[in-house]
């Protein structure tokens, strides 16, 4: 009879487990073989007498290029003309940062509008009345 717990990976809903152990083990899950979306770990162990236990971890994975978008967010409601910006920008590898395309460049805020406006005005204000004052 064993004395540790054996522990079988699955992914997805595979049937056969992708991975089987004695416990501890350590393990390196290689995401670059799956396709971008959801996927779904399942642990199953079973000790010594035969119990099991399972556990189902959810991920998502990403490796891919990024797609961002602004000018309509999901799950929108919309009418007339939409102006988009789409940016897709890859990672490159895990040894070299890509610089070119990894940034999104974003339309600016509507409140940096609005403090740089009050600015401006309340500058404008304080010069006129110091002139007003020194002739």
């Amino acid at each position: 009879m064993k004395d540790k717990s054996s522990i079988f990976i699955f992914l997805d809903d595979e049937i056969k487990p992708i991975a089987s152990f004695e416990s501890p083990v350590r393990f390196e899950l290689d995401t670059t073989k799956l396709v971008d979306g959801k996927h779904s770990l399942r642990i199953v162990s079973k000790d010594p007498v035969g119990k099991e236990g399972i556990r189902i971890i959810p991920f998502e994975v990403r490796n891919g290029p990024a797609i961002e978008v602004e000018g309509i967010k999901e799950n929108a409601v919309v009418d007339g003309i939409l102006p988009l910006m789409i940016n897709a920008y890859g990672k490159g590898n895990q040894k070299d940062f890509l610089i070119i395309g990894s940034e999104s460049p974003k339309s600016i805020p509507s409140w940096v509008w609005v403090i740089t406006i009050s600015f401006i005005a309340w500058a404008l204000f304080y010069l006129t009345r110091y002139l007003s004052l020194h002739p």
